[in-house]
């Protein structure tokens, strides 16, 4: 378990980090702060970077626990369809950035889904886990907000006040907590199975 997950942490940090070099060449002129700041922005680049943390734990000590395991596949599953189903065709990067975005959305949920099928514990995965998966989500939204209503910038169309008007964002919230509520079911009722 610990050489693959320092394999998924490895390609999270790649990827993270060429996304930081396309970033930079777009944001020209600005500090690497505020790059950094820019990317904090985007429920994508936060879940990876919570990608780096947990899998770079478990190649350390060896260990996981399944809720901590199930979390963070559940939100690499939500980055992963997210992107596909609805922001891939809206943005078509090329050279360097196709690379961070693959890297960002589908190799980093592929790989931790595949780590999770093979290394991660299972047993102990309750039901009610499905709920307490949905607090980061939520407060992501709710930053994503805050921060949108502070700068005017709103990393994805589906929670932009400024166009679709807040009773839209907060039906767009609902329907993405509702995804990852599903996620999170489907994600406990495989563990469950193949334990």
């Amino acid at each position: 378990m610990r050489i693959t997950a320092a394999i998924v942490g490895l390609v999270a940090v790649i990827s993270l980090y060429t996304q930081w070099v396309v970033s930079t060449g777009l944001m020209v002129g600005s500090t690497p702060l505020a790059v950094v700041w820019r990317m904090a922005g985007y429920f994508t680049v936060l879940s990876n970077f919570a990608v780096v943390l947990i899998m770079a734990s478990a190649a350390y000590f060896g260990k996981i626990r399944s809720r901590r395991a199930g979390f963070i596949t559940v939100m690499t599953i939500v980055v992963g369809l997210g992107y596909h189903t609805l922001l891939a065709g809206i943005w078509q990067p090329t050279g360097l950035a196709w690379w961070a975005d693959q890297g960002l959305h589908t190799a980093v949920p592929v790989l931790t889904t595949l780590w999770w099928t093979a290394y991660a514990p299972k047993a102990g995965l309750k039901w009610p886990y499905a709920f307490s998966w949905l607090i980061w989500p939520i407060i992501y939204a709710d930053y994503a907000l805050v921060r949108g209503l502070a700068s005017g910038f709103y990393p994805y169309p589906f929670v932009n006040v400024a166009t679709l008007g807040i009773s839209q964002v907060v039906l767009n919230i609902a329907a993405f907590a509702g995804v990852v509520l599903a996620i999170g079911f489907l994600l406990i009722g495989i563990a469950r199975i193949i334990r």
